[in-house]
């Protein structure tokens, strides 16, 4: 690698994608089941990370705090029709994060935030793609149809976002096998919603 190379891989921004929620509790779990979506279908460039933080909170801050840009999946209380997609940036995100709380893992995630920032790694540019919830309170219950059929245009959203920021997407010649997926153990979407179909 030349001298020039190696500054360039220094300085490009350290991008995080990340998909928060539980999968357990229906519309919940949108958030991850984007990013699974989207680590299936697409390839990064190696200075962008995916991740299913799931509801891990304040487990998060290690990778908040490394990353420059972050792009993150949610489901959202915006008020909205159920469904609605909606695209916050930047300041706005700390307010959509904890206004009309859900569930335990937003109040963590705007902590993740307020943690990082008072670690002086708060992320330099900010995207929060979330989806109007349905149904929270579907125990082990599937994504319902007007959330699910948000996953594919929340995906076109963040690879806008990932091109807008210099580290597009790339879209696989194949999806990848189930075993080299972001989920496995029969958690992944498919396989998820195929027991949670039988069960009903």
């Amino acid at each position: 690698m030349t001298e020039q190379a190696a500054m360039d891989e220094v300085g490009r921004n350290r991008i995080l994608v990340l998909g928060i929620g539980n999968i357990l509790w229906a519309d919940e779990g949108f958030g991850v089941r984007v990013v699974e979506e989207f680590h299936r279908r697409y390839t990064v460039p190696d200075n962008v990370t995916i991740l299913d933080g799931g509801t891990q909170g304040l487990y998060l801050v290690n990778y908040v705090e490394e990353a420059d840009d972050l792009i993150v999946f949610d489901a959202i209380d915006y008020g909205l029709v159920p469904g609605e997609l909606k695209l916050v940036r930047d300041e706005e995100v700390p307010r959509f994060t904890g206004a009309k709380k859900m569930s335990l893992h937003q109040t963590g995630f705007q902590e993740v935030l307020s943690a990082a920032d008072l670690l002086g790694r708060y992320p330099r540019r900010l995207a929060l793609i979330g989806c109007q919830p349905l149904d929270l309170e579907d125990w082990g219950g599937p994504l319902t149809s007007p959330v699910r059929a948000q996953i594919e245009p929340a995906i076109e959203l963040a690879c806008a976002l990932l091109a807008e920021w210099g580290a597009p997407a790339v879209l696989r010649l194949e999806p990848l096998a189930g075993d080299a997926r972001l989920l496995a153990n029969d958690i992944d979407h498919h396989s998820y919603e195929m027991r949670a179909g039988a069960a009903e």
